[in-house]
């Protein structure tokens, strides 16, 4: 809950606010008056009659009504102030700094529910607890340093953790990224991350309203709210990237299937990331760059062109863009043959443009026009620090008005920040960034560029039978991996091909489908979950009298009820699987097949339902696409049919919540198919 109060009091009262501005309810004081609030501000404590210049009251009751309190007392007192002042005082906001609730005891997550309680039924905000506070362009109530500067066309910083927050501020304030609003919502017992986003979501106005949203995330409570309104953001025009702290596999339950092993949180996370269009990031110096990034003019290319005066930065960002996917292309003969004539001698033109140590303002001017000029560069990057030989000041000055004029994006690389340290912040006053880090500039573009659009919701039940899937899974009565037959039937019913197969305990009929089928055939034995690790599968049994001995070996395999038998067929193998994840739903699994899932781990992962464009996505994305595309004069496998199987395997899932945990391995696909050859799928009711 969300309202006036909070975002625009025209009162506000710090209950402990204090003298001493080394504590927390000191510093918020000063912050306030700092900057520039502009209601009344009153302060509580019992101790002192003035605090920082202001009247202080010493009981709370004798307060007369305000907009908004901020809590900075103990735990145990925070309770009673909340319903005194809700009650009384006709407080309607609450900001909790304290800790010491539901994050360290039982009896702490009691005191919170009472103060959730109170606040919900007198219709009241409540930030925290245990939190820095909230920072906007009204009111400065955060205990903490730094205070970034504030514009409306800042970002908007939304973190679950406060003592992070101020981390990712000090990145972000070195690199001149400035703020609109920045949310410490600490416990988030009524107010989360996605209730903030659901709020700029609602009230969005793109005349005013910031477009960049940064989030810092340690728990997703509600991942359809994530999803819901970040995708609706993303849509209107705003830009969100998110670091997703704790969802390493470590913390994964251990699973029976390769699936299980494999999908994690962090899958879950991914897919949900990837289907809203949030950029992922995984530490607070790619996370503002990537806000910083957001600041500069959209581009859709991915050809750039580096001009430098330090041959080794401008290899390593050439590097670090490639291996992201992008390109640092050479200019044409002739354009590059006019600007070295223009340059010093033994300036390099090739792309990277290095305009050598003793360049100055207006060669670095002149390198820029011509990458402005040329066609095929989409964007610039400009690193430039001191070599102690040209005047700083001149160079940020071509700099800062080459990016006012250029069509093209330019992103400023000046790493001297300590040796030209006011050049730098002369040059990020004027409104710019900084990126410091060649390398972390280009790793960030190359999560941006490879996060795709949000997704579109429809569920596509195109050749699935949807009927027959229900009817199937309404029909089992136990919980646990389905019989083979129920296994090949929901399949068939979602329109995912599959091996003729034929399943018995009794020799005679697997010797008989496997003589009407022809050989060479493929004998797995049923029961164990891992076949392979048992010996209970072989492959290309060209006679009858193979099939027979090894039917008989399959059937002494501990736990071993009956024996498969499938057409043998070849192809590069392929995998796909699906886990469910508690409050996010199904996430599907696909990549390379057999042995690999395991050794190699490159999967890709999305949330179902799944859409065709997600479904390449990715396929697109997995490391090794260029096997799937075809290497070395073996044909590619076909992706469309690979991608169809995908949705439609989500499709099934969507429809049949008590599957957990599947995986279809492997697949195998050439140019023409791609079919299912093993599977299982566990389920519970």
């Amino acid at each position: 809950m969300i309202n006036r109060q909070l975002l625009e009091p025209e009162s506000i009262v710090v209950i402990g606010g204090s003298n001493n501005v080394h504590k927390p309810g000191g510093a918020v004081v000063r912050n306030l008056m700092s900057g520039g609030y502009s209601g009344v501000l009153r302060v509580v404590n019992p101790k002192e009659d003035e605090v920082q210049g202001i009247k202080a009251f010493h009981d709370a009751r004798e307060l007369p009504p305000t907009d908004l309190a901020i809590l900075v007392v103990a735990a145990r007192f925070c309770p009673d102030y909340v319903e005194l002042l809700a009650k009384e005082k006709n407080v309607r906001a609450f900001i909790i700094i304290s800790a010491g609730f539901s994050e360290e005891t039982p009896e702490g997550a009691q005191l919170e529910q009472r103060i959730l309680d109170t606040c919900e039924q007198y219709g009241c905000a409540l930030i925290g607890p245990n939190c820095i506070g909230l920072l906007t362009r009204w009111h400065h109530s955060v205990f903490t340093k730094p205070i970034p500067q504030l514009n409306p066309h800042g970002v908007d910083f939304i973190s679950g953790s406060g003592a992070t927050a101020v981390f990712i501020l000090e990145s972000a304030v070195t690199k001149g990224l400035q703020f609109n609003s920045v949310w410490s919502v600490g416990n988030g017992k009524q107010i989360g991350i996605e209730s903030v986003l659901e709020y700029m979501d609602e009230h969005f106005d793109a005349e005013s309203d910031s477009m960049v949203k940064l989030l810092y995330i340690e728990n997703i409570a509600d991942p359809d709210k994530l999803l819901f309104h970040a995708t609706s953001l993303i849509r209107k025009g705003c830009r969100i990237a998110a670091i997703k702290a704790g969802s390493s596999a470590a913390g994964s339950r251990a699973a029976s299937s390769h699936t299980g092993a494999i999908a994690s949180s962090d899958s879950a996370v991914e897919a949900l990331f990837r289907k809203a269009g949030i950029v992922r990031c995984y530490g607070r110096e790619e996370l503002t760059t990537v806000g910083c990034i957001f600041t500069l003019p959209r581009f859709t290319g991915k050809n750039f062109a580096i001009v430098t005066h330090a041959g080794g930065p401008g290899v390593m960002l050439t590097d670090a863009l490639s291996k992201g996917g992008m390109s640092v292309p050479p200019f044409p003969q002739d354009m590059a043959e006019e600007l070295k004539s223009k340059l010093l001698p033994g300036s390099s033109v090739a792309n990277p443009i290095d305009i050598l140590a003793t360049g100055g303002a207006e060669h670095l001017g002149i390198a820029i026009d011509y990458c402005e000029k040329a066609e095929d560069i989409d964007a610039i990057m400009v690193i430039f620090g001191t070599p102690g030989l040209v005047k700083i000041f001149e160079v940020y000055d071509v700099l800062d008005k080459k990016i006012r004029e250029c069509s093209k994006p330019i992103f400023p690389v000046l790493p001297s920040v300590s040796t030209a340290g006011p050049e730098v912040q002369e040059f990020l006053k004027r409104g710019h960034v900084n990126f410091s880090d060649e390398v972390t500039l280009g790793t960030a573009l190359t999560q941006i560029m490879k996060t795709p659009a949000p997704a579109e919701q429809n569920v596509v039940i195109n050749g699935v039978d949807v009927p027959q899937i229900r009817r199937i899974i309404d029909g089992i009565s136990e919980n646990g991996y389905i019989a083979p037959d129920l296994v090949h039937e929901l399949l068939k019913s979602a329109g995912i091909p599959t091996v003729p197969e034929f399943v018995s305990d009794k020799k005679e009929e697997v010797l008989a489908f496997a003589e009407k089928t022809g050989f060479p055939v493929v004998a797995k034995v049923v029961g164990p979950v891992h076949k392979s690790d048992v010996g209970g599968v072989a492959l290309n049994i060209r006679s009858k009298e193979v099939l027979s001995a090894e039917f008989d070996r399959m059937m002494q395999i501990p736990d071993a009820t009956a024996v498969m038998v499938q057409k043998m067929i070849r192809g590069t193998e392929l995998f796909i699987g699906a886990k469910y994840e508690p409050r996010f739903g199904h996430v599907v699994l696909c990549g390379l097949g057999g042995i690999f899932v395991e050794v190699l781990k490159d999967v890709s992962s999305g949330l179902a339902p799944l859409s065709y464009e997600e479904a390449y996505s990715m396929i697109r994305s997995l490391r090794g696409y260029k096997i799937l595309k075809g290497t070395r004069g073996q044909k590619g496998i076909n992706e469309r049919k690979y991608a169809e199987i995908i949705v439609r395997l989500s499709t099934l899932l969507r429809f049949a919540t008590e599957i957990k945990e599947m995986d279809i391995n492997p697949l195998l696909a050439d140019e023409q198919d791609v079919i299912a050859v093993d599977a299982r799928i566990l389920v519970e009711k």
